[in-house]
């Protein structure tokens, strides 16, 4: 038996096999999804882990998507950072 063993298997997955690879990856699903959400910066953080995570795992045209919309947020950042370098610098001079 694993030391790191899920409580989900002594309440809600009582019948499972907690070695079960499937049935582990079903309670972390489940603990993932019972998880509060925090307006927090490491909330944010977490929510961006977690995006990471299911990102990694699928293939196919949902990887596509995922990498679709990853791009387009990172090139929304950039393009906010050099607005308000601009505006910063056009300011000081």
């Amino acid at each position: 038996m694993n030391d790191d063993r899920s409580p989900r298997f002594d309440d809600d997955l009582a019948d499972l096999d907690p070695d079960d690879p499937e049935a582990r990856a079903f309670a972390a699903h489940l603990d993932r999804m019972q998880r509060v959400p925090s307006c927090s910066v490491e909330g944010y953080i977490r929510g961006v882990g977690d995006f990471a995570d299911a990102a990694n795992r699928v293939r196919g045209p949902h990887r596509t998507a995922a990498v679709a919309v990853t791009t387009v947020l990172l090139l929304f950042a950039a393009w906010v950072i050099a607005n308000a370098v601009v505006f910063v610098v056009s300011t000081w001079l």
